[in-house]
């Protein structure tokens, strides 16, 4: 593997049989994961946690300069989901380049990087709207649905959900209802479409969004299921309305990476604590990325 980080130009510019050599690169590299990913509970002081970034790879970049500075002990890279579609106007194909930028960074760093499947992830069990980057691939390589296909492929790799040793449940929209089985972290590995559609798809009740697959959780079900798990915090996605919001006592918060919401909230960056317990939302700190507010002009 190249000791060069893949560059957002790298995939814009790429002509059809160097985005085949990408692709190929990526499906020899990245891990596939179990259905929920554990992290390690020694050897990271902290992990730098993103939201639904949708295209938007200038603020994508912004993270993998975080998770890179050298000072300081080495940190992990936790996304929550959604890395395509909705693209970033100053971003174009930006689906098809934060994709792959994350999971090269994944594949480099398959101890430190964990890509959690979101909604836009899971298209090939519950179809999702809008849906740009079909179009994206077609506009950078032409109408040939195998590399779309293989992007998606890649994307799937990623678990469902996290787990930190400090008490954090981290999904793209919501965690299992109803009473918890002991088995529960190992069903992950062959979740229902209707334990899919309660991580990958369900909204926060206090949200004004209503996607129609099911109730929307509230934050009773939520401190039943941080109890039952014998966890402290839930970190998430999903709901742009939401964003930066801290909830149910500081159980909850909703973080969103993306230029394309930050009206709701800003362009947020969590830093998880894994060498200590969390007891609530406050022990998480939350920065603003410096792209929001700006725009750029497109890579042509």
């Amino acid at each position: 593997m190249s000791d060069e980080l893949l560059a957002p130009e790298t995939v814009l510019r790429s002509s059809p049989e160097e985005a085949d050599r990408i692709l190929a690169r990526l499906e020899r590299t990245v891990p596939v994961r179990s259905g929920l990913a554990e992290l390690p509970a020694q050897g990271f002081a902290e992990a730098l946690v993103i939201g639904d970034s949708h295209g938007d790879w200038r603020s994508t970049l912004e993270v993998r300069r975080a998770f890179l500075r050298s000072e300081g002990p080495p940190r992990m890279l936790v996304a929550m989901g959604d890395y395509v579609d909705r693209t970033p106007q100053d971003c174009r194909s930006g689906s098809v380049a934060n994709a792959l930028m994350l999971l090269d960074l994944e594949a480099r760093f398959p101890d430190r990087v964990v890509l959690i499947q979101g909604n836009h992830e899971t298209v090939s069990r519950i179809p999702v709207l809008p849906r740009t980057l079909p179009e994206e691939v077609d506009d950078l390589w032409g109408p040939r649905s195998e590399r779309y296909d293989r992007i998606v492929a890649l994307l799937e790799r990623g678990p469902i959900a996290a787990v930190s040793p400090s008490g954090a449940f981290l999904s793209h929209a919501g965690f299992p209802r109803g009473p918890l089985p002991a088995s529960w972290r190992r069903d992950f590995d062959r979740v229902s479409e209707r334990r899919l559609i309660d991580v990958v798809w369900t909204e926060c009740v206090e949200s004004r969004l209503r996607r129609g697959l099911s109730e929307p959780w509230n934050g009773a079900e939520l401190g039943q299921f941080l109890r039952s798990a014998q966890l402290s915090v839930f970190l998430r996605g999903h709901d742009p309305d939401l964003t930066g919001r801290v909830l149910y006592e500081a159980h909850c918060v909703t973080l969103h990476t993306t230029r394309y919401f930050e009206r709701f909230g800003g362009v947020l960056l969590g830093h998880l604590p894994l060498d200590r317990p969390v007891r609530s939302i406050a022990d998480v700190p939350i920065e603003h990325l410096p792209t929001e507010g700006h725009t750029y002009p497109p890579v042509v």
